[in-house]
């Protein structure tokens, strides 16, 4: 099976990939910069492991929702 060259893709399916990996960069910096400014009490687990796992998964935004819903405790 041949490779599809990105020439090959259609506009359409071009534009679906450039979109979705632009809110998955959005998410990705909007997790880390979240997580860099919240206190190590409020989040749940390391938050080391938290900003490897956001930066490095290729996860089509699974990891950084992730940290949204369940990583961050409720601020007091």
């Amino acid at each position: 099976m041949a490779r599809t060259r990105w020439q090959d893709l259609s506009p359409r399916r071009r534009c679906v990939i450039i979109v979705g990996g632009a809110l998955e960069g959005a998410l990705k910096v909007a997790a880390l910069a979240d997580l860099a400014r919240r206190p190590a009490a409020e989040v749940r687990g390391s938050k080391v492991w938290w900003a490897v796992a956001i930066a490095l998964i290729n996860s089509v935004g699974a990891v950084p929702i992730a940290y949204f819903v369940y990583g961050r405790q409720p601020r007091s």
